[in-house]
C-alpha cells in the first residue's frame, strides 16, 4: 500500500521513485577511432572542408557540388549534371550517414540538409598529407632522431673530425636541428589543416 507522500497530493502525480528520462539526449564526442575513419576517405574529407566553411545547415546539392568541383579539378561552374549526381548519391546514402553516426554532423535526409556539429568545431584536424615527393613529418622526425644519435655517439667514442669541437657545441647543433625543425613543422602545418584554406590541403590549398 502506497504512502501518503508516495500518492502526492491532490492534483499532483505520484512519485514512484523512477527519475524523469531528460528531454536532452548527451551525445558523446567522436572518438579518435571514428574520426580516423572518416578522415580515412578523400571525399569525406573533402565534404568536411566544405562544411567547415558555413556555421550552419547546408543543402546537400551545394556540398556535392562543391566536392566534385575538387575532385574533378574544375570550378564549381563547370561540374557537370552527372558529376554533381555521382557524388550527391553517394553523400547522401553512404558518406553523411557515416558521418552523422560518427557525432561529426547532422545530417537531415528528409530536408536535404547537413550542418557540421560542435565536435567538427572542436577537433584540430590536421592530416599528414605527403604529395609528389614529400614525406610525412612522423618519418622525418624519426630520421632526424637517428642522425642525432649518430653524432652524439660519434661525439662520445671521440671519433674525427667530430672531437675537433667540444661536446656542448654538438649538443647545442642537434638541439638547433629539433627547434628548427619544429618551427618549420608548425608554420607548413598551419595551411594543411582541414577547413584553413580555401581548398583541402591535398590540393595544395
Amino acid at each position: 500500500m502506497l504512502s501518503a507522500s508516495q500518492h502526492g497530493g491532490p492534483g499532483e502525480p505520484a512519485d514512484t521513485g523512477e527519475s524523469e528520462p531528460s528531454d536532452e539526449l548527451s551525445v558523446d564526442a567522436p572518438t579518435e577511432d571514428e574520426l580516423f575513419d572518416v578522415l580515412s576517405n578523400r571525399r569525406r574529407r573533402y565534404a568536411v572542408h566544405a562544411l567547415e566553411a558555413t556555421d550552419s545547415a547546408a543543402e546537400i546539392g551545394d556540398v556535392a557540388e562543391q566536392v566534385a568541383a575538387w575532385e574533378y579539378g574544375v570550378d564549381v561552374e563547370q561540374v557537370s549534371y552527372e558529376e554533381r549526381k555521382r557524388v550527391y548519391t553517394a553523400l547522401q546514402q553512404s558518406h553523411l550517414p557515416m558521418m552523422d553516426d560518427a557525432g561529426v554532423v547532422d545530417f537531415d535526409k528528409n530536408r536535404g540538409t547537413v550542418e557540421p556539429t560542435d565536435a567538427l568545431d572542436d577537433v584540430e584536424v590536421y592530416m599528414d598529407v605527403v604529395q609528389g615527393n614529400e614525406i610525412p613529418w612522423s618519418v622525418y622526425y624519426l630520421g632526424l632522431s637517428g642522425v642525432a644519435a649518430a653524432l652524439m655517439a660519434a661525439v662520445w667514442t671521440g671519433a674525427w673530425p667530430f672531437a675537433l669541437l667540444p661536446d656542448v657545441a654538438w649538443g647545442a647543433a642537434v638541439t638547433a636541428m629539433f627547434s628548427v625543425s619544429a618551427v618549420v613543422h608548425t608554420y607548413y602545418a598551419r595551411g594543411r589543416r582541414i577547413g584553413e584554406t580555401d581548398e583541402p590541403p591535398e590540393l595544395g590549398g
